[in-house]
């Protein structure tokens, strides 16, 4: 065990990285794909199955814990690690996202952001210092700035404006943060898809010397070309010694094209959220399991998975708790989402070490491309 957080590059293959992140907690292999535990759990997933799968970190959401059941007692309860028995990292997302996308009649101002919870009206005020005093009450071992992420596309003049108020809001967070040994607050990188804001957003945040890095405001609606150029020319600003984080992202396309250019950590609800609607993601590509050929099919998922749910329940079984709405299809489905998941980030971590990621990422579109060609031939 340790008292630090600390970040170690093991290996890089052209521009991926293969590291650890070392917390009082545990270990983070990265690249790492964290699930999201929006308020407090992974949805349909049990913690022990979450771990098993091979998920050292999860995420949580200042928003959606400050409005129920609130900071201040999972504090009382003895922290979200506890109280969601889950004893590993856990990484807090700020709210700011959540503030932007779900709340209605907000109001913004240089000081923060005054809200209405969508869960019930009342009122909420939400500040740099706020956001991480609620993230210290949950307890989380990585912590966010507080930020203003806007959608894409949007004009130049009001990116810009969204990014100079988040750097000074990245200023207040880390002071309002300390010194807390063991813990790391990261710093968001804003900017849209304008390259120049980008880099100086990155480039004055690396000037605040703090433990990580993300990018935020991708993943919004803009095409993923504009996404991969933004981090290339976005990353090269952003320290080589701190791990760095794409927030919001993805699909499993979106993810080995981000670490070929430099991405160490990733979150996503697509795995979850797609399993409770019936698609899974597998070593064959994207399989919709309300499609009526799956009906008499009495194969599973990938017979070659570790995991249950892919490898020993049929489609036809699937389809029918999908289309009769069972909850153990979404479940089902979940599970073999995230072990896809973390099957892909196991795989990009190895294939890095034997610098052959290239040929990892080629092998791999193809597993999906023949997957989709026969699914169109049967």
């Amino acid at each position: 065990m340790t008292n630090r957080f600390s970040f170690t590059l093991l290996a890089q293959d052209g521009h991926a990285r293969r590291g650890e992140i070392t917390t009082p907690r545990g270990t983070i292999r990265t690249p790492a794909f964290m699930p999201v535990g929006t308020a407090g759990t992974v949805k349909a997933m049990y913690p022990g199955q979450v771990r098993d799968l091979g998920s050292d970190i999860i995420l949580g959401n200042v928003y959606h814990l400050m409005l129920r059941p609130g900071a201040e007692r999972v504090a009382k309860l003895g922290g979200l690690h506890e109280f969601a028995l889950w004893p590993w990292p856990i990484l807090t997302d700020s709210g700011g996202f959540q503030v932007m996308s779900l709340s209605s009649l907000r109001k913004l101002d240089e000081d923060g952001v005054t809200f209405r919870s969508h869960i019930d009206g009342s009122t909420h005020r939400l500040t740099p210092e706020r956001s991480v005093e609620i993230q210290h009450l949950l307890d989380s071992d990585i912590q966010m700035q507080l930020d203003e992420c806007i959608r894409l596309p949007a004009d130049r003049r009001e990116i810009e404006r969204a990014m100079e108020l988040s750097l000074r809001w990245a200023e207040r967070s880390a002071k309002a943060f300390g010194d807390q040994p063991g813990k790391a607050m990261f710093g968001i990188v804003q900017g849209g898809d304008q390259p120049d804001l980008r880099i100086r957003s990155a480039e004055r945040l690396a000037a605040m010397d703090l433990k990580g890095y993300a990018v935020g405001g991708l993943a919004v609606g803009e095409p993923q070309a504009v996404m991969l150029e933004t981090l290339a020319e976005t990353l090269p600003s952003l320290p080589a010694g701190k791990p760095r984080y794409l927030m919001g992202v993805g699909t499993p396309d979106d993810i080995v094209q981000s670490v070929a250019r430099g991405i160490d950590m990733f979150d996503c609800v697509m795995p979850t959220r797609a399993g409770r609607h019936g698609l899974a993601f597998t070593r064959h590509g994207r399989i919709n399991l309300r499609n009526a050929r799956h009906a008499e099919d009495s194969s599973p998922l990938d017979e070659t998975s570790d995991c249950p749910a892919s490898r020993d329940y049929s489609r036809a079984y699937l389809h029918h708790l999908v289309r009769a709405d069972e909850a153990l299809g979404g479940m089902l489905l979940t599970w073999n989402n995230l072990a896809y998941y973390q099957s892909l980030m196991a795989g990009i971590r190895s294939a890095i070490e034997a610098g052959s990621y290239a040929d990892f990422v080629a092998e791999t579109k193809a597993g999906w491309e023949r997957g989709e060609a026969a699914r169109k031939a049967a």
